[in-house]
């Protein structure tokens, strides 16, 4: 592993783990679901999930210095990431014991309809590298909560912080085989997705990963997935909106972890009568958080490198194709290293590569529009559909506006954040399969039973 601030070798000690290794995992999870976990009080898995997220609060500031180190994440960004874990397990373990089934009366026909939701075994789940975890929480934890076992695994980019996560699993007294963390590339992931003992498998990351994901779960036991992929979010600005909140949402919030988030969004439509001086705006701020741009461990570094060398490249094809199709760099396109300047494209053509796909990176384009028919055609040509930000100050706009956006979300007057109580998922190509976060998340981890009695039968 490489540190993407200066490209210095972290560690070559991390293992990657392969086909052994995956079936000891699932072994041992097998082994928890059938023994302990499964049969414990619903009061009792409470209680380890509840030590847990007070190790995660006394320890989340070392475990995203660990992230920082692994792919350049701002510790600025890490400590409020930090505060998530907990909160994020903290929630789920209050759903221990609140998971009720369902009773339908004798409706003429004799039978009494009984709902059971029960867990469903081994279950999975494959993070992308860019908030690795958060997203160990969004998805171990709802499935260990409704009684599942879980295996765990990190992207090879950022593997140390869910490592050093484990020690606290063992910490908080969960037995052993409950949540097993792995590390390793794509064929790691491969393995998880087609064995044929795991019930349920969970993937955050790219649209080309996410289908081999899916074909992997199909062409083996045709386990349950969920896909959380990529987006390329669009942000409808109406001339009655708030432009200094506007300009904040979209420079500030937009730049968190140097772009490299799912739901930034990297399209922006200006209505024309205020394009002139908001796109100014815009221009100023990035210019400013430029000067913010250093090594991620120092508190004054808002933004820190890309990932890793071979996400920096990427950014760098896209940028020498924008060029190529004379895409108009209002400022930025510059990388040095790892670390990539704040960039604007002014215009982008429709067809072009920086405005349809996702670039992954402190990069967006903006047009304008002159109605609210047209941004909202323009906003929903794409095959993306994760998430979605309108400004207005007119209610009624924009709830009609959010009904019409073919996303997953809606931030209304702010950038998009996933939050622990409510869904999230995308739609089209973003995503597939159920949500993660709220009631939603751990409900996609529970098979439903229907049981029904015959009263006709029996003494009278």
């Amino acid at each position: 592993m490489r540190n993407p601030a200066d490209d210095s070798i972290i560690t070559e000690e991390v293992h990657c783990a392969g086909e052994e290794d995956v079936n000891d995992a699932v072994a041992a999870a097998k082994a928890a679901f059938k023994g302990t976990w499964s049969k414990m009080a619903s009061s009792e898995r409470q209680k380890i999930m509840l030590k847990l997220a007070d190790l995660l609060d006394e320890n989340g500031d070392a475990l995203m210095k660990l992230e920082s180190i692994a792919m350049g994440q701002p510790t600025a960004l890490g400590s409020r990431f930090g505060a998530y874990l907990g909160a994020t397990v903290r929630y789920y373990a209050g759903w221990c014991d609140k998971l009720p089934g369902e009773m339908q009366p004798e409706d003429g026909d004799g039978l009494y309809k009984l709902i059971r939701y029960e867990p469903m075994g081994v279950c999975a789940g494959i993070a992308a590298w860019n908030a690795t975890l958060i997203f160990l929480c969004f998805k171990a934890m709802p499935a260990i909560a409704a009684g599942n076992t879980f295996i765990f695994k990190s992207s090879e980019k950022s593997p140390l912080g869910s490592l050093a996560f484990g020690e606290l699993i063992k910490k908080a007294g969960f037995p052993p085989g409950v949540i097993n963390i792995i590390s390793g590339p794509g064929s790691t992931g491969a393995l998880l997705a087609s064995h044929m003992e795991i019930k349920k498998i969970s993937y955050t990351g790219s649209v080309a990963a996410g289908r081999k994901v899916q074909i992997a779960a199909t062409n083996s036991n045709l386990k349950r997935v969920t896909l959380e992929l990529g987006g390329k979010s669009p942000s409808i600005i109406f001339p009655d909106a708030d432009i200094e909140n506007a300009l904040t949402q979209s420079s500030q919030n937009f730049l968190i972890n140097s772009g490299q988030v799912c739901v930034a969004a990297t399209r922006i439509f200006v209505h024309e009568e205020i394009a002139e001086k908001f796109i100014q705006g815009l221009k100023a701020r990035f210019e400013m958080f430029k000067g913010t741009m250093g090594d991620p461990l120092a508190k004054e570094t808002f933004l820190g490198p890309l990932a890793d060398k071979v996400q920096t490249e990427r950014v760098q094809a896209f940028f020498d194709q924008g060029k190529k199709d004379g895409v108009e760099f209002l400022t930025g396109g510059n990388i040095n290293g790892n670390y990539v300047d704040p960039t604007i494209m002014k215009n982008p053509p429709l067809d072009s590569s920086v405005w349809k796909q996702e670039i992954f990176g402190p990069a967006l384009g903006i047009r304008t529009f002159k109605t609210e028919e047209e941004a909202i055609e323009l906003a929903n040509d794409t095959t993306y559909g994760l998430s979605a930000c309108v400004y207005t100050s007119d209610i009624a706009r924009a709830l009609r506006v959010s009904a019409q956006l073919e996303s997953g979300t809606v931030a209304v007057n702010s950038s998009f954040f996933p939050g622990i109580t409510v869904p999230f998922g995308g739609w089209k190509e973003s995503g597939n399969g159920g949500r993660e976060g709220g009631y939603a998340g751990i409900k996609s981890y529970l098979e439903a039973k229907t049981i029904t009695i015959n009263m006709n039968v029996g003494p009278k």
